[in-house]
């Protein structure tokens, strides 16, 4: 197996976890704060890779890291963990799940073009196409429904994370290609800062919920499996995917989604949905297949 097709591979298994975070995330709401929630799930997944990191680096040593690494670091956890995570607990909390699941398709196309001046990956004419036909299956997943209703706040905070969600998949593929950096060292010290960040945010801004068994182990769940190992994957993945591959792939969820909502919820799809899921996975296809030619690595931040 090529390391192409591996990482494909593996960022479809961390995009399955992360489709069931969405039920997770919308049951553990009923009784936490969204900002609360996020901050809880993503601080004791650092404390738990932060153990694991300890072990494995008193083998083999402490990675070295810049001044340049410290604060590129530090800009994705704050842009990743702590606004666009949080950004997403909230929408969740004002949004319905389906109507958010549309907003966050656009964050697509939006890399693919942020790529271009930001990180200098130009999305093959192929790609380009499966993007389009990747935005065409959603239309008709969601038509006639297209344009969502919901509260004006949580439009905005939708369109904050999508842009958030934009920025910080282009930011962590320029990060991934830094010569010296594992994914290990990456989701450690990215998600240790935003982590903190975003739980102080919680801690200031809402109550503190009184929590049961069912939630404390709900919390740990998202924790460990959901974040803690999605996103150490995911950061792997980004050493050999594009930013606009793995937009794509993330994406993806809302196939993944529809199917979980059937098999666990009742939730069946009609005919117009199952022909859009088709569309996007076709959309999707395109966008992954492997180029004619080798072409020359972006240049890392």
């Amino acid at each position: 197996m090529n390391a192409q097709l591996a990482a494909i591979l593996q960022a479809l298994l961390v995009t399955l976890l992360w489709s069931t975070s969405w039920v997770l995330i919308k049951f553990g709401l009923a009784g936490i704060p969204p900002l609360t929630f996020a901050g809880l799930r993503y601080f004791l997944a650092f404390i738990a890779l932060a153990l694991y990191a300890a072990v494995i680096w008193r083998g083999k040593g402490r990675p070295h890291l810049t001044v340049r690494d410290w604060v590129l670091l530090a800009v994705y956890g704050l842009l990743f963990y702590a606004i666009t995570q949080g950004l997403q607990f909230l929408g969740l909390a004002l949004l319905p799940a389906i109507t958010f699941s549309l907003l966050l398709n656009f964050t697509a196309p939006l890399v693919a073009l942020l790529a271009i001046p930001l990180i200098g990956e130009i999305p093959r004419p192929a790609q380009w196409l499966g993007i389009g036909i990747f935005l065409v299956g959603v239309g008709i997943y969601f038509y006639p429904a297209i344009v969502p209703a919901g509260p004006a706040r949580g439009l905005f905070v939708a369109f904050l994370t999508v842009l958030g969600a934009s920025l910080s998949a282009v930011l962590g593929r320029a990060v991934n290609r830094r010569p010296g950096l594992d994914a290990m060292t990456i989701t450690v010290v990215s998600m240790g800062i935003g982590s903190t960040a975003l739980l102080a945010w919680g801690l200031i801004a809402e109550p503190w919920p009184a929590l049961g068994v069912g939630q404390w182990l709900n919390i740990i769940w998202l924790a460990l499996a959901n974040t803690a190992l999605a996103f150490t994957l995911w950061n792997h993945t980004l050493r050999t995917l594009t930013a606009a591959q793995s937009s794509i792939i993330n994406n993806t969820m809302l196939v993944q989604i529809a199917v979980l909502a059937w098999l666990f919820l009742g939730e069946r799809p009609g005919a117009g949905e199952w022909l859009g899921m088709g569309v996007v996975l076709v959309g999707v296809l395109l966008v992954n297949l492997p180029p004619r030619r080798t072409l020359q690595d972006p240049p890392a931040l």
